[in-house]
């Protein structure tokens, strides 16, 4: 069963709301530059919810305040983080979501030197902000894929788009990610269709 991970929340009540579809994970964006940027919000989230914290080529104070502070325990770099700095990280016994923007000329042999210390990787389309840019790439790319981590699958991802998921069979896809295409406005997701999405993505 692919699993869904709901990025760019939050609002309260709308996390709550959420809660209720139970995705498998809840990403919370700590990036200056997006609409969807946590600043002091309360973010409560039960298990088995995996909540993420999402972070772009920030100083590891700025990570680790925020780690300790919503007490994540899985950490989305969606920056130029180096495998260094992803090893440094996992040694606080959290877990790595490492994101990277795929395009024609992707070399895949770069994930190599991430692989020790990724949970999961992350493809999301190629565009002028880091995430969140709501178009898709080329899927055929993600054949050339053949490394050992499993992945979501990210950028521009719609309603619409189940049928054309369920025809990928890479043995590595873990699960999908979407984001703006499920919105009402920036932060606040459209409840149902998110459940009817993860309804005919699970079954």
């Amino acid at each position: 069963m692919l699993q869904l991970k709901v990025c760019g929340m939050r609002d309260a009540q709308n996390i709550t709301d959420l809660v209720a579809v139970a995705p498998q994970f809840m990403g919370f964006i700590f990036h200056k530059k997006s609409p969807r940027n946590i600043t002091n919000e309360v973010i409560t989230v039960p298990e088995p919810i995996q909540k993420v914290g999402v972070f772009v080529n920030e100083p590891e104070g700025f990570l680790l305040d925020n780690i300790e502070r919503y007490n994540f325990k899985y950490i989305q770099l969606h920056g130029d983080e180096s495998p260094l700095y992803c090893k440094r990280i996992r040694s606080l016994n959290r877990k790595i979501i490492k994101a990277f923007n795929l395009h024609e000329e992707f070399d895949f042999s770069i994930l190599e030197a991430y692989e020790p210390y990724c949970e999961y990787f992350l493809f999301d389309s190629l565009g002028p902000k880091a995430g969140g840019n709501g178009i898709s790439f080329n899927w055929n790319i993600l054949d050339q894929y053949e490394g050992s981590i499993p992945f979501f699958l990210s950028g521009g991802i719609s309603p619409t788009m189940v049928d054309s998921i369920k025809k990928i069979k890479h043995p590595k896809l873990a699960g999908i990610d979407i984001n703006s295409a499920f919105e009402c406005s920036a932060a606040i997701k459209d409840i149902n269709k998110i459940k009817d999405f993860k309804d005919e993505l699970q079954h």
